[in-house]
């Protein structure tokens, strides 16, 4: 080639490498294979090798033959007695080269075979270095231009890729502009053979993770952690947060200076309330902050195994505790994975509640038989100071000191506080 034409080839294959964000390498190995499909269907050669020069421009054509006993195909073969007339320490299985002049221009068919052959190469690179730049974006929060919308989805340009963005996974209330920067979270993501299928999502409570990720660094670098979160997109959400650092006071770290750093993440958010919560790890204490704003409430542990437990609660935050249309309650339950059922103190009758829950222990312990009485035995009793009325298998009620409450004389667990007493403890007044 001249100058020009070296000039123009270097140009196209910088164009092609920064257009497709493929590296220079697969670009050039994607020349030399069309070049060698186009030589062989212009000479009728079989073995051939062409290499490029990705800084000059300059080509070379070499074909080559395997060295063997016996010669079946001279286009192919070459005997071991010529070869060595070549190059003298040559072995049998491999393989001579011979430079052939290529001042010769390639045919319509050659040619064409030749970007067949390039184009294709190009298009599957391409795919793999989407495919391997979009592999790790599950669960991750991604920025895209809204592109187009048609009855049931929005689609994002998110650069290299499009997303799917149903409408239904869009804030309650919110309208998006064709054109606008949108933040969306990635809920699936496939990698397939045409490229990643990548759906989209502003409801999941993944997406609240990641924006209070992105907005508050002592939760990206750890020093402020979020257990867990629950979320009504576009109504409210509760978060629970904690820190292993004393000096650290996470609730107050999440919402900033006069409330600076939570009311940036709102601002995106439609009106959606967030409650910031303390995580314990109690589970009483963690359901009674997670009731919040809810106060002066008695939880009890039902069933531990099935994660299931009682909030009793006085007329005056009874309504709080449940929230409109049980919507507190139902988000505690979530950010606590219990399931709760709120109760008003002057509707419970405890003799109920106490074969209620009675029979409940009767069965866990006929499925643990074994392993509840060794449990009782080898561990050791806790110290009941002078609030105990009188030794457990001769009185009806047995106080806990840890909870302020009575329990009745079943052998058991105290369900308030977990520890291994004479069962269920039931408030006298």
């Amino acid at each position: 080639m001249n100058s020009k034409q070296v000039k123009e080839f270097l140009g196209a294959l910088n164009h092609i490498v920064e257009e497709k964000g493929i590296d220079r390498s697969v670009i050039v190995e994607a020349m030399e294979q069309g070049l060698a499909a186009a030589y062989k269907k212009n000479e009728g050669i079989a073995n051939v090798r062409v290499e490029v020069n990705p800084d000059t421009g300059d080509i070379k054509v070499f074909k080559f033959k395997t060295v063997v006993e016996e010669v079946v195909n001279d286009k192919t073969d070459i005997s071991l007695e010529e070869a060595r007339k070549i190059v003298p320490e040559i072995e049998i299985g491999e393989t001579i080269e011979e430079r052939l002049v290529t001042d010769k221009e390639f045919g319509r068919v050659a040619a064409g075979t030749a970007k067949q052959v390039v184009v294709q190469r190009i298009k599957e690179a391409e795919k793999e270095s989407i495919n391997e730049e979009f592999k790790d974006c599950k669960d991750e929060l991604l920025v895209g231009i809204l592109e187009r919308e048609d009855q049931h989805n929005y689609y994002v340009n998110l650069g290299r890729s499009n997303g799917i963005l149903p409408k239904d996974e869009i804030i309650p209330g919110e309208k998006l502009e064709m054109g606008s920067s949108v933040k969306v979270y990635v809920s699936k993501l496939e990698i397939g053979p045409k490229g990643p299928f990548i759906l989209l999502s502003r409801t999941h409570y993944g997406y609240l993770k990641r924006l209070l990720e992105l907005e508050i660094p002592e939760l990206s670098d750890g020093t402020v952690m979020l257990y867990s979160v629950a979320r009504e997109a576009g109504s409210r959400s509760k978060i629970a947060v904690y820190t292993e650092y004393d000096r650290i006071e996470p609730i107050g770290a999440i919402i900033g200076e006069k409330g600076s750093r939570i009311s940036r993440i709102l601002s995106g958010l439609s009106g959606e309330k967030i409650d910031v919560v303390l995580y314990d790890k109690d589970p009483v204490q963690f359901i009674k902050n997670a009731l919040s704003p809810a106060k002066d409430l008695k939880v009890t542990i039902t069933n531990e195994k099935k994660k299931e437990a009682l909030v009793i609660a006085n007329n005056d935050n009874l309504s709080l505790a449940i929230g409109k249309k049980g919507q507190n309650v139902r988000l505690a339950s979530r950010l606590t994975h219990y399931k709760i059922d709120v109760k008003c103190d002057d509707e419970v009758n405890y003799a109920e509640l106490k074969e209620k829950y009675a029979n409940k222990v009767e069965e866990l312990e006929e499925e643990n038989k074994e392993e509840i009485i060794e449990e009782v035995q080898n561990e050791e009793q806790p110290v009941v100071e002078s609030k105990v009325i009188s030794e457990v298998e001769n009185e009806e009620n047995q106080y806990c000191k840890n909870f302020d409450l009575y329990f009745s004389g079943y052998p058991g667990v105290c369900l308030s506080c977990t520890s291994r007493m004479d069962v269920f403890c039931f408030l006298k007044g």
